[in-house]
């Protein structure tokens, strides 16, 4: 009777009451302030090709250079009117007038053109247009400009760097809705399925729901200060990422919360139980992705600098939520909260069964994973592994060289069919030429190299005032300006390369470009879009030989301080890294094979190493946490039976909504979102199905406790009554329970 009075003792009114109100009545004028800020966001959001740049490189550079040559931050839109036939003279004229409605448009800003192709099948006009205002509206305008007012039966087009500006930033356009509204509803849905309650999966969604809300304000204030700088792809995994780990920390949460529950009826005490023996792994775990993230800012390119800390900022908030909000809501719900399938109150001697084996009170399919792991642990590593090292053999196969900037929108385009038609009937890097920075002592003998290099089909000095004006077919009437710009003992020279401008025969040229410029000028910048995406790609693979150890690093030393042993972390962080390798493997052949994509973004495997590695070692750091806490009780192997059993149904379930929430980014049509979500989403359901629920119990049964070396824990007198092996009679009724 003493122990029954305990359990139901009363709490005082302030803890209670008081502060679960309070906290939940904080985290309402949070989401009050920051729901609004969502709209908002594209005020400090850029998508433009600047927020993407590597850092130090040379294109950088050159930009920066060009930059000085301009009276203005115009980008050109590059428009196409193309015929089935060679335009006759009247249609000629035609189109000739259409360059008086285009500089209307544009505020009198001087438009060039129309330059007629040599086939006379197509004319090219090319529209300044200022990056300071909105692009994406202003090529809007053009292209409603030509639907009305281009010659009948021809087709019309808005392409070059604005033109695909504009369409990139309408492809992200469906972040701010229909990528939040697919990953609630796919969450919702799960967690109705793993509650099969109405209560409990609302507060989980506003657990993470609120905690996206606080994200968004954090994220908005620090780009409003300048502090980082946001962009669609940012901004798009922010809203995933959040969504899935708050609803990660949440599920662990309540797992606790529903066992204590088990063995006190009254509800706040349960709740600060629960909280008791969450916050260490949820803080573990929200601290190593948090680290991991910010390792990005190791990087030299600005897009993965960006994401560092906008993404940490994420984790964090939701961190703050799973912890503060979530347990005021469970210490006001109780077991409310789980209806109509409440949890029962223990019997007392049901509470702290004297485990044997680690399988007592276990059923279903959680003891017979156990008992499969206790009868046959070094069968069942060895085969996982062989199967992760056999998938991590496609990475052979992963073309993560960069794609071309048309094949980056995988929705309708009319930018992407505009470089089609530009590419039938001019010279393919019309519109985006290489721009050489050189000094102006050298300008005569650089412009005769570049003019009669391979792959070049023209070239000429700018002119003071903008470009030369153009003859037939877009060549200058003179190889040489009268009276080139130059700025600072610099002059600029833009080549028009034969070769689309995001091709890899483009890429060719431009290193060979600027290997013969600087036999001539040592201090000669070669830039442009094709030399842009040459060096995102190239510090895109130096990322990888920089960033990754550091992360290893960061969470080896996480798991030590967690777990405080060696071998197990070493041996948590290598099975994380196999199961990132299969899972960039099959996404490989994925991507080649079945969806068929010309290659893969150079960033993704960088990104896919980031999320799967930290998000991946979530589920360990879970599971073996309550392993610990279970072989400090019962013995090692009895305690990884009885933490594999315990902690399996809510594991999986978090493996299942995190592989859920980032699936949902395949519906943005942008190439490396679609990629990215694959490769994460697959990378969790086998981490979870396979390296979390069979590879490391396993090899963790296998190694016994020789697995928390140098730890006290780590003596093989440890290990408990469960030193040995299941015995065949234990193992027949195990399997017999499972029946």
């Amino acid at each position: 009777m003493k122990k029954n009075r305990q359990h139901s003792a009363r709490v005082p009114f302030w803890l209670r009451w008081l502060v679960p109100v309070l906290l939940v009545l904080v985290w309402l004028a949070v989401a009050g302030i920051g729901g609004p800020t969502f709209g908002r966001l594209s005020e400090v959001s850029s998508n433009d090709q600047a927020s993407f740049l590597p850092a130090g490189a040379e294109a950088t550079h050159a930009q920066d250079w060009q930059a000085k040559f301009r009276d203005s931050s115009e980008i050109p839109a590059v428009i196409v009117v193309e015929n089935d036939s060679a335009f006759t003279p009247a249609q000629l004229r035609e189109a000739a007038t259409l360059k008086g409605r285009l500089e209307a448009l544009q505020a009198g800003s001087a438009v060039i053109g129309p330059i007629p192709s040599q086939d006379g099948k197509a004319v090219q006009f090319v529209v300044p247009i200022d990056s300071a205002g909105e692009v994406k509206n202003n090529v809007a305008e053009l292209r409603a400009e030509l639907e009305a007012s281009a010659p009948a039966g021809m087709q019309a087009f808005v392409t070059g760097p604005a033109g695909l500006t504009a369409d990139l930033v309408g492809a992200f356009a469906g972040i701010d809705g229909i990528l939040l509204l697919v990953a609630l509803g796919a969450v919702f849905v799960i967690l109705l399925i793993v509650y099969r309650s109405l209560l409990l999966p609302v507060a989980v969604l506003f657990t993470s729901v609120f905690a996206l809300c606080a994200a968004i304000l954090l994220v908005f204030g620090m780009a409003k200060l300048g502090w980082i700088q946001l962009n669609g792809q940012s901004q798009g995994i922010l809203s995933i990422l959040v969504i899935g780990a708050a609803t990660d920390y949440a599920l662990l949460y309540v797992a606790r919360f529903r066992e204590a529950l088990t063995h006190t009826t009254n509800r706040t005490a349960a709740a600060l139980s629960a909280w008791k023996a969450a916050w260490e792994p949820i803080l573990a775990s929200g601290a190593t992705v948090i680290i991991a993230l910010l390792c990005l800012l190791f990087s030299d390119l600005n897009s993965n600098k960006a994401l560092g800390p906008v993404a940490a900022a994420g984790i964090l908030c939701s961190l703050f939520a799973a912890l503060s909000l979530l347990p005021a809501m469970m210490a006001l719900l109780g077991r409310a909260a789980f209806w109509p399938f409440r949890p029962r109150l223990l019997p007392e001697t049901g509470r702290e069964p004297e485990l044997a084996t680690g399988l007592e009170g276990q059923k279903g399919l959680w003891r017979a994973t156990g008992s499969l792991v206790s009868r046959r642990p070094r069968t069942v590593w060895v085969a996982s592994v062989l199967l992760l090292v056999v998938a991590s053999a496609g990475v052979l196969q992963l073309k993560a060289h960069g794609v071309p900037q048309t094949d980056v929108i995988l929705a309708a385009s009319n930018a992407v069919d505009g470089q089609d038609a530009l590419a039938r009937h001019f010279e393919a890097g019309s519109g985006s030429p290489a721009v050489i920075v050189a000094d102006e002592t050298k300008s005569r003998q650089i412009l005769d190299l570049v003019q009669a290099s391979d792959g070049v089909g023209n070239a000429y000095l700018l002119a003071e005032g903008g470009a030369p004006v153009l003859a037939e077919g877009g060549v200058p009437i003179t190889a040489e300006p009268a009276a080139p710009a130059v700025r600072d003992g610099k002059v600029l020279i833009n080549a028009t390369l034969n070769f689309a401008a995001d091709s890899g025969p483009a890429e060719d040229v431009v290193k060979s470009l600027r290997r013969e410029v600087k036999k001539l000028d040592a201090g000669a910048l070669v830039g442009g879009v094709t030399a842009t995406a040459l060096d995102t790609n190239t510090t895109a693979q130096r990322d990888l030989v920089t960033i990754i150890p550091v992360v290893l690093a960061v969470i080896l030393v996480i798991l030590m301080l967690l777990l405080r042993a060696v071998l197990a972390p070493v041996l948590l962080v290598a099975s994380v890294v196999l199961s990132y390798g299969a899972s960039l493997g099959v996404s490989a052949v994925v991507f080649n094979q079945v969806l068929g994509f010309p290659g893969a973004d150079a960033t993704v495997p960088l990104f896919g190493f980031v999320f799967l590695v930290a998000l991946g070692v979530d589920y360990n750091i879970f599971l073996m946490s309550r392993v610990r806490e279970e072989s400090l009780k019962h013995g090692t192997r009895a305690g990884i039976l009885r933490g594999l059993g315990v902690t399996g149904g809510v594991i999986t379930s978090a493996g299942v909504v995190l592989a859920a929430t980032f699936a949902a980014l395949g519906v943005i049509p942008i190439m490396f979102l679609v990629q990215l979500a694959f490769i994460v989403a697959f990378g969790v359901l086998l981490d979870t199905v396979l390296v979390r629920s069979l590879l490391v119990p396993a090899l963790a049964y296998d190694i016994g406790p020789r697995i928390w070396w140098p730890s006290r824990l780590g003596r093989p007198e440890a290990d408990g009554p469960a030193r040995g092996q299941l015995s065949a009679e234990e193992s027949e009724a195990a399997e017999a329970a499972v029946r």
